[in-house]
């Protein structure tokens, strides 16, 4: 787990055309965060990096679904009116980026945060990043950077509160190079009114089963870190925490880096802050450069599991995929020897490539779009292809290989090109307000003049795919039926209107419950090829077994004599 960000949150960016939002936005997506929408009043309707742009926060809620967390990049004077805007439109967190925000404003957001039973981080912040999950605002910088300084906090990690926005990615930096794991780094911000504070925070990182450990870069200047030490004396505060206290120096009066950094009427001393934390049983360290080492003695006294093996250490590029260690293997966290028996093929596979495992219905799910697409005949061009070369004599894995390398735009490919059209309409019907039919009537309609087909539907054998009602009836079992399935009977309703009947094929149903369950269509033909494996074995085998070499391969005049129909 981690707290604030993981891949799962769904991220509204508040600024996306400006010139910071852009930049910061191809950061977070680029990380893997879910950016699904941006912000830009008076420039709804265009587009920044295929993300789609929206007047307002409520208009991107109505459009694509909950928002989760709203990330800010606008000017200072406008933080007040954007980040209410987006607690009216039911987003739960906002995190305000922005310096120089008038106090007056903060403290305003804060009353409408506790209105509508939001939280937000800043002003004045660099924001969250959870390790190889995902991260909202800037730290890091950019991705490759990211992925490089901070290490994943899998099994567990520590968590990182920083008042200070470079030390936040210091403190990271140098607990990675020490071999420490990370659940979270939150930049809480350095102003003098905020909204998630030091003892929200690690109260949050207290509740994470992920975070072992909770690291502060604290400061001179509020009682952050007092009220801190009174959460670890009664007990509600239970992990080890590890601090470093900046501003030793600075005298009364006198701000230290940040507007929340200034001692008054001795309150917030430096000397107050370490005698508090230290009595109520925190480490306090005299020194910045003596924190890793702090933390990674705490975990090894602990045996904590987010210390990494030298080998680790020394990695220089990773993976989230498996896991091998000894006598172990992990798949995205899931020991497979636990996995066997228990999760089928269906199921494996939607963990693998999206990292999570799903229910036990979107897992049957998956086990129909694999069993749909095994295997279509000695026709389609990937079954010929095999054939042919197994025909040579060539090894089982060189067939299948080209049988594989035959699966490509016309080929398969329709799954993610339907998918994709499939949104566009949705989108469509959502930003113009407009019923899905009305929706996919004009995206017909502009695709008629330019030429071009609508992919996943008509097929040169079926006038009716026995495959697609059986998986559009599976997925409604499994209770997804979203906004593509939905524009998929919008367009095959569009086609009998007209009296040119075409219905959605196979490709077609496979494309919209596989973004309705939320899979990245990246890896739609991926699928495809996964599940047409099987079927390409079975021809070469076959071919081999039972043909003479080099033969010539009619490709459509056969006849099947294998076994009659049978039932289940």
């Amino acid at each position: 787990m981690a707290i604030l960000i993981d891949e799962t949150k769904r991220v509204l960016v508040q600024g996306i055309t400006g010139r910071e939002g852009q930049a910061r936005t191809r950061l977070m997506r680029e990380y893997g965060t879910n950016v699904v929408g941006g912000v830009t009043p008076g420039k709804g309707g265009q587009s920044v990096m295929g993300v789609p742009v929206f007047n307002t926060p409520r208009e991107a809620a109505e459009a694509l679904g909950p928002i989760d967390i709203s990330v800010l990049f606008v000017p200072a004077a406008g933080v007040k009116d954007a980040a209410i805007a987006a607690f009216d439109a039911g987003v739960k967190l906002t995190v305000l980026v922005p310096d120089r925000v008038p106090v007056w404003d903060a403290m305003n957001i804060a009353a409408a945060a506790r209105a509508n039973g939001a939280k937000f981080l800043g002003p004045n912040t660099l924001g969250v990043l959870s390790p190889g999950r995902g991260v909202v605002g800037m730290i890091g910088g950019r991705a490759e950077s990211a992925r490089q300084w901070f290490k994943p906090g899998v099994p567990a990690g520590v968590g990182i509160i920083s008042r200070s926005g470079g030390m936040a990615s210091s403190t990271g930096y140098y607990l990675g190079q020490a071999g420490v794991r990370i659940s979270t780094i939150a930049h809480i911000g350095g102003d003098a009114v905020l909204g998630i504070r030091i003892p929200e925070a690690a109260l949050m990182f207290e509740a994470d089963p992920q975070t072992e450990a909770i690291v502060i870069f604290g400061e001179i200047g509020s009682t952050q870190e007092e009220e801190l030490a009174g959460l670890i004396r009664d007990r509600k505060v239970t992990k080890p925490v590890i601090a470093y206290i900046g501003g030793k120096a600075a005298r009364e009066g006198t701000r230290f880096s940040h507007a929340g950094a200034i001692i008054e009427g001795g309150r917030g001393t430096h000397a107050g802050k370490v005698t508090a934390l230290r009595d109520a049983g925190a480490t306090v360290v005299d020194a910045f450069g003596e924190l890793p080492g702090a933390v990674v003695d705490i975990l090894r006294n602990n045996k904590g599991k987010s210390l990494m093996s030298e080998s680790e250490k020394n990695a220089v590029w990773h993976t989230a995929v498996t896991q091998i260690e000894p006598n172990r293997v992990a798949v995205r966290g899931y020991d497979i020897a636990d996995l066997i028996g228990k999760a089928s093929f269906g199921s494996a596979v939607h963990l693998i490539l999206t990292g999570s495992l799903p229910s036990a219905a979107i897992g049957r799910l998956m086990d129909g779009i694999l069993v749909a697409s095994i295997d279509h005949g000695a026709t389609p061009p990937s079954a010929l292809a095999a054939r042919t070369v197994a025909s040579t004599g060539a090894s089982l894995s060189s067939a299948v290989a080209a049988g594989i390398m035959s699966i490509n735009r016309h080929h398969g490919g329709a799954i993610e090109d339907c998918a994709r059209q499939l949104k566009a309409i949705a989108d469509r019907a959502a930003k113009s307000n407009i019923a899905m039919g009305e929706a996919a009537t004009q995206h017909l309609a502009a695709m008629k003049e330019a030429g071009e087909r609508m992919p996943g539907f008509g097929h040169r054998y079926h006038t009716n795919d026995p495959r697609t009602s059986r998986l559009f009836a599976l997925a409604l079992e499994a209770g997804v039926d979203g906004s593509h399935m939905k524009a998929a009977r919008a367009v095959e309703e569009c086609f009998a209107v007209a009296k040119k009947p075409l219905p959605m094929n196979v490709d077609g149903a496979i494309g919209a419950i596989l973004a309705d369950i939320g899979l990245n269509p990246v890896v739609f033909n991926g699928i495809f090829m996964i599940a047409r494996t099987p079927g390409l074995v079975a021809h070469v085998v076959e071919e081999q077994s039972r043909e003479k070499p080099m033969r010539r391969i009619d490709p459509v005049n056969h006849g099947y004599d294998g076994p009659p129909p049978r039932t289940l």
